[in-house]
């Protein structure tokens, strides 16, 4: 049975994509680039802050306009509310079940660290995770293995008892990168490659089938 749960954040727990398209459309707009849909931004997204701004751009890619629309983003997307990026359905109530049954918790996520730790002092502070492991840029982001690598070694388990738990490709390369098992979620924004993959453990639907890998039921 799996002893630890690694979880991305975006995707994963947290429906975060409309507050990001809102912030990156208004840079955009700004500098006169085209902006995106839903559809359309959520191919652009895995990596880093540049690997996202870089898809984003497309054709007006520059490291000029790399750089003047990243910050700009990130001026309206820092300072605001977020009120558009909320947790998944059931996603508290899987966490407090798997916690109470002794599944030791973690994050690993591209997202930078202090916006991982606001969302959840402000949606999960019942929940002690182990590690929250976020974009660092002294650090390498994901797919590199660094912050699972820092996970594990800090709870002191063998891999093939830690779970990686995400919803697209960035998520299936970092938990190969790291040689521990990973499972996809469907209700993010990956797609049927990523839900085919042969490198994954399994593909879910809702977030109570999390528990059946734990050998839990709700």
């Amino acid at each position: 049975m799996k002893k630890l749960a690694i979880f991305d954040f975006d995707g994963t727990l947290f429906d975060s994509i409309w507050d990001v398209i809102s912030c990156f459309n208004r840079a955009l707009t700004i500098y006169g680039f085209p902006t995106l849909t839903r559809e359309e931004y959520i191919p652009c997204l895995g990596g880093d802050i540049d690997d996202i701004t870089s898809r984003v751009l497309g054709e007006n890619n520059t490291p000029e306009n790399l750089e003047k629309v990243k910050k700009t983003y990130l001026d309206f997307y820092n300072p605001s509310k977020k009120e558009l990026t909320v947790p998944f359905d059931n996603a508290l109530e899987i966490l407090e079940k798997l916690q109470e049954n002794g599944i030791l918790l973690a994050i690993n996520s591209n997202r930078l660290n202090y916006s991982l730790n606001e969302f959840v002092e402000k949606y999960f502070s019942d929940i002690d995770f182990v590690l929250i492991e976020g974009q660092d840029s002294s650090n390498p982001s994901k797919p590199d293995p660094y912050g699972v690598n820092r996970i594990i070694k800090k709870v002191g388990i063998n891999k093939d008892d830690a779970l990686y738990i995400g919803d697209s490709t960035t998520d299936i390369k970092t938990a190969q990168n790291a040689g521990i098992d990973c499972i996809v979620v469907k209700w993010g924004y990956g797609n049927q490659n990523d839900f085919e993959n042969e490198n994954i453990l399994g593909c879910i639907d809702e977030m109570s089938q999390i528990l059946d890998y734990f050998g839990l039921s709700e």
